[in-house]
């Protein structure tokens, strides 16, 4: 039962961290290697949340804003002029995401900074006493999958993603706003990113290189799901099982990196990844 709920709650984890990119990945076509920023600057949205005495839940609603006027203000200045060319763009999102980790190493430092945990204590399921906030992030992890299911499928907004995502110049020629669709699918994924490094908190240390390694796992999740939120929800549960058995059975370590080892392999074998039909 613990392996299980470990496995499920990892899977919820990566689930969180990698969606906000999959949504920038599927409508506009490029890898947003600031992700890892956007990540770094929800969690110190928490930081600042902590230091100001609020309750720390309200670092939520806080990081999610913050990340979506700033990637809404990246968008505009530096990713719009560079859609068709996909390349400067993931070298200018690098780039974006090494000045947003000065500025904040700027403003608080090298040190690790701690925050109080969202939710501390345990849950007895089926006679195993078991962490509550990985709990929460799991139904958290669900309620975001429902969420971007619903706005993907039922919305006016989904609507004009996905023909942004089939063919653009049609959609641009339907009178659809590509540019507008493009400005809010990117302050959206901006602002799950910064939403999961809050929720990243209570895990893991809070430094200005924290996004530096979630980046790399979401990034070949990503690229296995290959656009697909059905196909992302499947790898992360795939993966997230390997790490936590390799890391249970085999070392830490190598589970550590598993994410990424896996999804290479399964890249090689099958370019569309786990979204091929």
């Amino acid at each position: 039962m613990l392996l299980l709920l470990d496995i499920l709650t990892t899977a919820a984890i990566l689930f969180i961290v990698a969606i906000g990119l999959l949504a920038i990945f599927g409508v506009l076509k490029i890898i947003n290697f600031a992700h890892g920023a956007w990540l770094t600057v929800g969690a110190y949205c928490a930081v600042v949340t902590a230091r100001l005495g609020l309750n720390p839940w309200l670092a939520l609603p806080l990081a999610f804003v913050v990340g979506a006027v700033l990637g809404g203000f990246a968008e505009q200045v530096i990713i719009r002029p560079l859609y068709r060319r996909p390349l400067d763009a993931i070298l200018a999102t690098w780039g974006l995401g090494i000045v947003v980790g000065q500025l904040i190493t700027l403003g608080f430092g090298r040190d690790v900074q701690l925050t109080p945990n969202l939710l501390a204590g345990t849950v007895t399921i089926l006679g195993v006493d078991y962490s509550a906030y990985r709990l929460v992030a799991l139904g958290i992890a669900l309620a975001i999958g429902l969420l971007f299911a619903l706005t993907i499928e039922r919305t006016r907004l989904g609507l004009s993603a996905r023909a942004v995502i089939m063919n653009e110049t049609l959609a641009r020629s339907l009178g659809i706003d590509t540019g507008r669709v493009r400005l809010v699918v990117f302050m959206i994924g901006a602002g799950f990113a910064a939403l999961a490094g809050v929720l990243l908190t209570p895990l893991t240390s809070v430094d200005p290189n924290m996004g530096v390694s979630w980046l790399i796992g979401a990034f070949m999740l990503v690229m296995v799901a290959d656009a697909s939120y059905l196909a992302l929800a499947a790898a992360c549960l795939v993966f997230g099982a390997a790490q936590v058995l390799i890391s249970t059975f085999v070392s830490p370590i190598l589970g550590s990196i598993a994410v990424a080892v896996l999804a290479a392999l399964v890249l090689r074998i099958s370019p569309k990844g786990f979204s091929r039909a």
